[in-house]
């Protein structure tokens, strides 16, 4: 009789442990999610400057109409704060966690006040991303073969001339990834491809040609790296499958850069592990019903990418998949992570304040925290 009683204390006793076992292992929790009826939010990009103030650009529709937001916050997530804006942002970029700017399909805005007021400071058009070395000296990249330095804080913008010298067609060129190791060490990628194969009329769910198995062709890929700060730049142009749409690099020297594929092709996306110092790189990750679209490298070596889940065998089907993301310690083995069920998208974005502070948004109006 004395063993029978001690028996289901002894099993609550594991259950107890497995459950705190669980706990303790790294997992995204939602801290943020969008759910108002007849209306969505969509983020479009997410950045914390630091530990605790973050910011992420988008858009809440409903059947009215359209309305460009910031969405702010000051205690690591836990609360965030909408922030109306007039224009729609593509990109946000900090140098710190006051001083920031955000890329618009009209312009370029700049905010001190992290976030919570923006002002124009710049109508130049096409542009999808701008990184800044200090408060003066940038540089953009963007479509139509753009690639451009600022010395007065984005007000006024120069054609880098090495990327103008390209004998490339502006009107099929797209400069979309630009990473700084540091003030001097810089790449630049983009892609050259025909707009009757860059975009399709139609989603591939209801698209004819892909439906049919439609196969993507080699375009030219495009690689300008600079380790003066962008005095002198090198290019370099190469025939690949696919387009480099993001590219991290830690202060090591060592970065990801992340390759995405159009039409039917065989793999949604790629990551690479790249070497600054020898030029070298090396395929570390792909996976046929896996999308990544977000990679980070961080300053401890290690990194994350993100993505979905596949919604049958359409690329870019109406129903967002299930949200994916990966941690690695060495930027070479990576393992999936427990992330909230409930979270799904179409594009997820990384940034991480430090190795302990890391954050997920995604396309449909979430944000997830890394919990340890």
């Amino acid at each position: 009789m004395a063993n029978r009683l001690r028996r289901p204390a002894f099993w609550l006793i594991c259950g107890v442990a497995s459950v705190l076992s669980l706990q303790a292992e790294p997992h995204w929790r939602i801290q943020y999610i969008f759910e108002q009826s007849r209306s969505s939010l969509t983020i479009t990009d997410l950045k914390f400057p630091s530990s605790r103030r973050g910011i992420a650009s988008g858009i809440f529709s409903d059947k009215s109409k359209d309305k460009p937001t910031v969405l702010v916050t000051s205690d690591a997530g836990e609360h965030w704060t909408p922030v109306p804006v007039k224009e729609a942002g593509l990109s946000l970029f900090f140098l710190d966690e006051s001083l920031g700017w955000m890329v618009t399909e009209s312009g370029i805005w700049q905010t001190d006040e992290a976030g919570r007021s923006w002002r124009k400071i710049s109508k130049h058009k096409d542009l999808l991303r701008v990184q800044f070395l200090t408060r003066e000296h940038g540089f953009a990249v963007g479509a139509l073969k753009q690639m451009l330095e600022s010395k007065d804080g984005g007000a006024t913008w120069l054609p880098v001339p090495a990327a103008s010298a390209l004998s490339l067609s502006p009107e099929n060129t797209v400069f979309g990834a630009i990473s700084f190791i540091d003030n001097k060490r810089g790449f630049a990628t983009g892609w050259n491809m025909p707009a009757s194969r860059r975009f399709s009329r139609f989603p591939d769910w209801m698209d004819p040609e892909t439906a049919q198995g439609h196969r993507q062709l080699p375009s030219l890929s495009v690689f300008m790296e600079t380790r003066d700060g962008g005095a002198t730049w090198k290019s370099q142009v190469l025939s690949m499958f696919g387009h480099i749409s993001q590219v991290s690099m830690a202060p090591s020297g060592f970065g990801l850069s992340l390759v995405e594929f159009h039409d039917n092709f065989e793999y949604p996306s790629e990551v690479y592990r790249i070497d600054s110092a020898t030029g070298g790189s090396r395929r570390v990750f792909r996976d046929r019903a896996r999308a990544i679209t977000d990679v980070a490298a961080l300053g401890n070596g290690g990194g994350f990418m993100a993505g979905f889940q596949l919604v049958g065998t359409v690329r870019n089907s109406p129903i967002p998949g299930k949200l994916k993301i990966y941690s690695t310690d060495d930027l070479n083995s990576w393992y999936e992570m427990k992330v909230d069920y409930r979270a799904d998208a179409h594009r997820a974005f990384i940034s991480a304040a430090d190795p302990e502070h890391v954050w997920v948004a995604t396309d449909t109006g979430m944000i997830l925290r890394l919990e340890k």
